[in-house]
């Protein structure tokens, strides 16, 4: 007896010993999911056919904008988007249609141009494994068609408390043209590396949003009337300028240029005042202002409106206070009830979001429809 005693607490002390051991392994590092080594035997559209109910509503949107050739016999690598991603997006987009009394959009009627930008995001020049994203910043990457920059980094995602302690993730992100992180909208894989005749898949999370955080906006966005500036041309001055002169790269000149990515900056001091003489007087009940590229406390706040025709006494046709863009380069049309032709139009800046340098990608002064 007090041999069989002594079995039974050497067995005990040695499977306690052991799960001691496992617990202590386990803790010490990273538990890593296996991933499939062996390859698709198609191409990737054909993977995507292999996958009834997961990629239904990708495939809809790669068929109506012809992708299916680049998706044959290109090297690309996908983040396959999966159906709760286009659910997400059309329920968001539809609630708000909903509540203007619209008729719903579907993948087979939304506007092709929008989703044409937004599919193309996906699908990058080029075989992309995790390997290949591990560097310190992460990649920068080429989208097909359209060329848009894109950026990918491979991350070790958080498990059981322990930051990078589980497995390998990717994040995906749109940069919206912007070296600033913190203007990117970013998604994450679930799954990677999967291996077709022609590519590489990676599978984007089911909690992402087709088309990121711009799919509602692309799609309810109405774009303002002709410019003004451009239909008729005119001359701009304005009560200050940019410290390195009117030549210089953020002068007075970049707010009018029609380039998003350039951006008028300056001094506030109290106020700053933009005039638009045009060559011949005409009505304008529009105007718009693009937000620029980064630091969104030099934001204009608050503003008026105004408009004369002999430069010398002002009309007031609109004024906006407490007003805050969301996102840079973002687009904001202002509307009035002005039916008066006039020669000089001008917005007059009093408040910045914070601070005293102002900047601005564009304005624009607007023919009424």
């Amino acid at each position: 007896m007090k041999n069989f005693m002594k079995y039974v607490g050497a067995a005990a002390m040695l499977l306690m010993l052991t799960l001691i051991y496992s617990a202590c392994k386990k803790n010490g590092g990273f538990y890593d999911a296996e991933e499939s080594t062996a390859p698709f035997t198609g191409n990737t559209y054909e993977y995507l056919k292999s996958k009834p109910g997961v990629y239904d509503s990708l495939l809809v949107a790669i068929d109506r904008m012809g992708l299916q050739k680049t998706l044959t016999d290109s090297n690309v690598t996908l983040f396959a988007v999966t159906n709760p991603s286009f659910q997400l997006a059309f329920r968001n987009l539809n609630t708000l249609r909903k509540q203007s009394d619209k008729d719903p959009l579907f993948l087979s009627n939304i506007d092709g141009v929008q989703l044409d930008t937004m599919v193309s995001y996906y699908i990058i020049r080029g075989k992309k494994p995790t390997d290949s994203l591990k560097l310190q910043d992460g990649l920068n990457l080429t989208s097909v068609k359209v060329g848009y920059p894109m950026h990918a980094k491979s991350i070790r995602a958080s498990a059981s408390g322990l930051v990078g302690a589980g497995p390998e993730v990717i994040e995906f992100s749109n940069t919206k043209r912007s070296q600033f992180i913190r203007n990117w909208a970013t998604s994450t894989t679930a799954s990677n590396n999967i291996k077709t005749k022609n590519g590489i898949v990676h599978v984007i999370s089911p909690d992402h949003t087709f088309g990121f955080d711009g799919f509602v906006t692309r799609l309810t966005f109405v774009p303002p009337p002709p410019n003004l500036m451009v239909t008729i041309g005119g001359t701009l001055t304005t009560n200050r300028e940019n410290g390195g002169g009117i030549t210089a790269g953020e002068s007075s000149r970049k707010v009018i240029d029609g380039d998003d990515h350039t951006k008028f900056l300056c001094d506030l001091q109290g106020f700053l005042t933009m005039t638009y003489k045009l060559k011949t007087a005409d009505v304008s009940s529009v105007y718009t202002l693009i937000s620029a590229n980064d630091a969104n406390e030099r934001d204009p706040k608050a503003w008026t409106y105004e408009a004369s025709n002999d430069g010398v006494n002002w009309t007031e046709l609109h004024r906006v206070s407490n007003f805050f863009f969301e996102e840079r380069y973002q687009q904001k049309v202002f509307r009035c009830t002005n039916t008066t032709p006039y020669l000089y139009y001008r917005i007059n800046i009093t408040e910045l979001r914070n601070g005293s340098v102002f900047q601005l990608a564009e304005w624009t002064i607007n023919k009424t429809k």
